[in-house]
């Protein structure tokens, strides 16, 4: 044999011997490094889980109410699996069932498409769930309908109608409550991945449906409960072999909310007629809040915000018409825990403390004249005219924006004036914070805005944001601005040299107008509320409640949720003591008192201050009523307030006093608490009765039907 014969067998037998080795390579890790995995990814393609959610929980209201309950549907479904095995894929089943059902045959196909697939809609059109698993089709079928479907079972083969749970919100008073309680929607992709590799038989899965704002949001997992899963063995044609296992579903849990229906429904009413109130006057009134507040452990009794939305609009998928009419109407978010404005003089009382505590008497006369000029700037009075030399107290009372306006500028001067650094003293902002203003509240619903306190720390930061955009501007000058109008360009030109060089400073203008809650300074009404209960109290910033305790559907208490202090006023007893001495006066003889004349002030006094918080451009104040009696013996804290509202006085006012009246029973100057909205006139301090099968027990005492006379003007 030649040599080069002898070479091509050695080369052969070197490929073969290579490629033997791969293989085997190849085999062993396979086979023995990742047996384990590849038997398990086999063993899942035969298995497949069919989910049905369980009956989510009950919202009750504090005297067992059902706020959000279920209601029966007879909903039908088809069958995926068995409607393949009809001609044509089930094609005339499909075509009977539409004209039954009165909608088009397209209409179903499409909600039995898989949501990816090719010419899928979009979801919830689409089905998001497993090809085991009955697609629901329609809904709240008439029992005539569905008895049809089922006594014709040849001719709607794969095709079934049962009952299912629909969740419903058709709260007791008519009350909306949308933005406490929330609404559901599907699972997101981001929560999807989120828990990506669990295994959690009660693990999200693209066919549930949860909560997406409010108390349905934040206690989603508590209302939820957990699905019944049954596992089923298929074999490679996508038959069902075996049913492996079954776990039953757990109902969700019941929440027991802080709300009181009754007294949510006239806060309601009393927002929507302070609203028509500012329209009747000429403003435009076009959003308001109203936060109702146990001041001695935190609980929110009522909370409303305008406008609002019907939450059964969410239930079974809302359309993109109406999502676009919900953006457009801002109606989704809610004005007392997301929205944010200016207080007005609803914060001098923070302006009093600070004061107080920086060493000023709160009971010597300040000057009180009709304006303030500091260069070419003028300052003036609002709300009130020029009262001469007057008392801290009187200044409260009437509102005197020049005498916080003194107090302010001794504060600023005595910290350094214009020579003051970062970090010179800020008393007004301190202080606020204490109020708890500049922080979210803590309250139990997701989305808080945490509001902003006007002082040398967000100068600071707003400086640090913007100094790169100031300093560009300055170089520029407004190039298209200058080509219409050059002394407007000329104006943004040197304004924005000057903030580029030291727009972190904190000026005089700047401690002016945070004295009279203006400028930067912006609050969410809940924020405004829990500051005056804090005042109510003696000191103390609870953090607010709408839950007061979870509860099983068995009527076993799972967590009862007791108070929670987030901090307190840190002040001289004898300032918090001079806030609660002078505040009623606002309400007896001052701007307060106009919405409570004829009001019982002997038997229940009310310590209250107004606010109309000027705001930029061409709008209309915002008005503002803070709140809280009786003043003697402090129980609720009521604020209020409307955008473009006009004065706290004539717009808010009498909707706050209404509120009064409903909660204390009071009819003309008579007080009577058995005319009170709240059963036995007052908050319930026990939890509503769950029965065994799940149902509320109405409570122990007097029960209203309907709301008093005295919820309506």
């Amino acid at each position: 044999m030649s040599e080069k014969s002898n070479l091509r067998l050695i080369i052969l037998g070197i490929l073969i011997f290579s490629l033997m080795a791969t293989l085997i390579s190849r085999l062993y890790f396979l086979q023995v490094m990742t047996g384990d995995e590849y038997r398990a990814a086999a063993a899942n393609n035969t298995v497949r889980e069919v989910v049905e959610p369980a009956v989510r929980g009950l919202i009750l209201d504090q005297a067992g109410r059902p706020l959000v309950s279920n209601r029966t549907s007879i909903v039908v479904t088809i069958d995926r699996q068995e409607l393949k095995q009809q001609a044509i894929s089930g094609d005339q089943v499909i075509k009977r069932l539409a004209k039954i059902l009165g909608k088009s045959p397209e209409s179903i196909r499409e909600r039995l498409m898989s949501c990816g697939t090719e010419n899928a809609p979009k979801p919830p059109i689409c089905w998001n769930g497993s090809t085991y698993q009955a697609v629901p089709v329609a809904t709240d079928i008439d029992p005539q309908t569905a008895l049809t479907i089922m006594e014709k079972r040849s001719e709607y083969a794969g095709v079934t109608a049962k009952l299912t749970a629909v969740r419903e919100y058709s709260g007791p008073f008519d009350v909306n409550a949308a933005h406490i309680l929330g609404y559901l929607g599907p699972v997101t992709e981001e929560q999807l991945t989120a828990q990506a590799g669990s295994d959690a038989y009660d693990r999200l899965r693209r066919t549930d449906a949860i909560g997406r704002s409010g108390l349905e949001q934040y206690y989603d997992e508590q209302l939820r409960g957990t699905p019944s899963v049954t596992t089923l063995e298929v074999d490679t044609s996508g038959q069902i072999t075996a049913t492996l296992d079954q776990k039953p579903a757990v109902s969700g849990d019941y929440l027991v909310s802080t709300i009181d229906a009754n007294l949510q429904a006239v806060v309601e009413k009393q927002l929507v007629a302070a609203v028509q109130r500012a329209q009747g006057q000429g403003y435009p009134g076009d959003s308001g809040a109203a936060v109702v507040v146990d001041v001695r452990n935190g609980q929110v009794l009522a909370m409303a915000s305008y406008p609002t939305y019907d939450p059964s609009i969410w239930v079974g998928g809302v359309t993109p018409k109406q999502y676009k009419s919900l953006i457009k109407s801002d109606s989704l978010a809610s004005n007392a825990t997301q929205g944010l404005f200016a207080p007005g003089s609803t914060y001098k009382v923070v302006s009093t403390a600070a004061a107080g505590e920086q060493g000023y008497s709160l009971y010597s006369d300040y000057k009180c004249p009709k304006n303030v000029k500091l260069g070419t700037q003028v300052f003036r009075n609002y709300e009130s005219a020029a009262y001469g030399d007057i008392s801290l107290a009187r200044a409260l009372e009437v509102s005197c924006n020049t005498v916080f306006y003194g107090l302010a500028d001794r504060m600023w001067e005595a910290a350094g004036g214009n020579d003051a650094t970062r970090d010179s003293a800020d008393p007004i902002a301190d202080t606020a914070s204490r109020f708890g203003f500049g922080t979210p509240t803590g309250i139990d619903s997701p989305g808080e805005s945490a509001g902003r306190v006007a002082g040398r720390g967000f100068k600071v930061q707003n400086w640090e944001a913007k100094r790169d955009t100031w300093c560009k501007n300055a170089i520029s000058g407004y190039p298209d601005t200058r080509k219409t109008d050059p002394k407007l360009a000329d104006y943004f030109t040197a304004l924005d040299k000057e903030n580029c060089a030291d727009g972190f400073r904190w000026r005089e203008g700047d401690a002016l107008n945070a004295a009279i809650g203006q400028g930067d300074t912006v609050v969410t009404p809940l924020q405004m509320a829990m500051a005056y209960s804090a005042i109510a109290n003696g000191g103390t910033v609870y953090e607010p409640r709408l839950i007061k305790a979870v509860v099983g559907s068995d009527g076993i208490v799972i967590n009862r949720i007791e108070p929670s202090i987030k901090s307190t006023l840190d002040l001289p007893k004898s300032t918090i003591k001079f806030l609660k001495n002078s505040l009623p006066g606002v309400t007896t003889d001052g701007s307060g008192k106009t919405p409570f004349l004829g009001f019982p002030l002997n038997q229940i006094p009310v310590a209250s201050k107004t606010g109309s918080a000027q705001v930029t451009g061409d709008k209309v104040s915002t008005s503002w009523f803070a709140s809280y009696a009786p003043a003697n013996k402090p129980r609720y804290a009521i604020v209020m307030m409307v955008t473009q509202g006009g004065t706290g006085s004539q717009t808010s006012g009498p909707s706050v006093r209404k509120i009064y009246e409903s909660l204390f029973g009071i009819k003309g100057k008579n007080v009577n608490p058995n005319r009170s909205v709240l059963v036995d006139g007052k908050p319930s301090k026990s939890l509503p009765t769950i029965r065994p099968d799940g149902t509320p027990v109405a409570p122990k005492g007097k029960m209203s039907g309907v709301t008093t006379a005295s919820g309506s003007d």
